[in-house]
């Protein structure tokens, strides 16, 4: 920390100072850098990361999607739609509840899966990042959104 950082007020209302900017900041930087990874894949980063959670968990429920991305379900559907006029997912209304809609990768999706496992690590070679800076920063923004969160509840 430096002394300036001591000396600033908590209620600053400068720009630089907001903690809000400069994760704003930080998300626009880190999705900018991805772009050009995701383009060879055909991918927006929001794609990406549905991509992601359907690799890691296989079929899932769009509620348990957007639970996994902190997104709503406004969001979710034309994203899930966009990524199926693609060809990369399936959408079909669960057998045991019909409420419920199940969303699947493809064979097009798994096709994609092996390039975009060298994504994360030209994102960190791009940024020049080790994996023990990644991990610290991982942590500390899981506990401020855990924080954020919290505070977000205790305020409705």
């Amino acid at each position: 920390m430096t002394r300036k950082d001591e000396e600033t007020p908590a209620g600053s209302p400068l720009l630089d100072e907001q903690l809000c900017f400069a994760l704003y900041a930080a998300q626009r930087a880190v999705t900018a850098a991805y772009r050009p990874l995701l383009d060879e894949l055909g991918l927006t980063y929001p794609q990406y990361l549905v991509l992601l959670v359907l690799w890691e968990r296989g079929e899932t429920t769009v509620k348990d999607l957007a639970a996994a991305l902190r997104l709503d379900y406004g969001t979710m559907s034309p994203l899930l739609k966009r990524l199926e006029s693609a060809g990369l997912v399936r959408r079909e209304r669960a057998a045991h509840d019909e409420r419920s809609v199940l969303v699947a990768g493809t064979g097009r999706a798994e096709e994609l899966r092996e390039r975009a496992a060298r994504v994360p690590g030209a994102l960190l070679a791009a940024t020049g990042l080790g994996g023990a800076d990644v991990a610290r920063l991982r942590e500390e923004l899981r506990a401020l959104a855990e924080r954020a969160d919290q505070a977000a509840t205790r305020a409705r």
